[in-house]
């Protein structure tokens, strides 16, 4: 694990895209294998646009990372919203970030390596803390937010982006993203409380109401 000031440089393979190539590395092809066997086509191609741009953005702002813990932050960060872990009491985040930390684990990945990933994705939906940490902390959200918000959308080139969503398409992507965010979190609501997911729930779960941080406050046991 190297770090680089640029994305890993492009090949002709079929996992190369805009400049970038996932890293040829054994960690990496276990991890390609372990989501593609474990999550759906839409979580796979999401994820793995995530790596890319992520990764250009990273060049884009000079940052140094690791692309392959970065491409294992990619590649996990939403396997948490698979229905094994629907009734874990935990946020997503929180699942996806654990299974890709037991992974790294059986990996013989250094600690600091692993804190990395798994902070990675634990924060991924905590807009305006990442930004601020470790590169690879940081692109992962900044994949996902160009993905998924279409944060920083012309920061990259309509060529780059046309290459990439050629190698993973996203057909109806907008309707099924918000399906599998709803599927993944509405069996344990709690866990959006203070969260951007409590949107989710409030657009299509019918009787859903969203806790509300003031009135914990009030309502809390203490006298004043």
């Amino acid at each position: 694990m190297t770090d680089h000031a640029s994305p890993a440089p492009t090949s002709s393979s079929s996992s190369s895209a805009a400049g970038v190539a996932v890293p040829d590395t054994k960690l990496a092809a276990a991890a390609t294998e372990l989501v593609r066997d474990t999550t759906s086509e839409l979580i796979y191609h999401h994820s793995r646009r995530v790596f890319w741009f992520g990764s250009l953005q990273g060049a884009r702002r000079g940052l140094s990372f690791d692309p392959e813990l970065l491409y294992i932050g990619a590649m996990f960060h939403d396997l948490g919203l698979g229905e094994r872990f629907r009734d874990s009491g935990r946020r997503f985040e929180v699942d996806s970030a654990d299974e890709a930390r037991s992974f790294l684990h059986g990996h013989g990945v250094p600690e600091d390596s692993v804190r990395r990933v798994w902070t990675a994705i634990a924060l991924h939906t905590t807009p305006g803390i990442p930004e601020f940490m470790e590169p690879e902390v940081a692109l992962v959200t900044a994949g996902v937010e160009y993905d998924v918000l279409g944060i920083g959308y012309d920061d990259l080139t309509a060529e780059d982006r046309a290459e990439i969503t050629a190698l993973h398409p996203r057909p109806d992507f907008k309707r099924r993203i918000l399906e599998a965010f709803t599927e993944g979190i509405a069996p344990k609501p709690e866990t959006t409380f203070g969260n951007v997911k409590a949107d989710v729930l409030e657009h299509f779960v019918p009787g859903y109401t969203r806790g509300d941080f003031v009135e914990v406050i009030q309502n809390s046991p203490w006298a004043e």
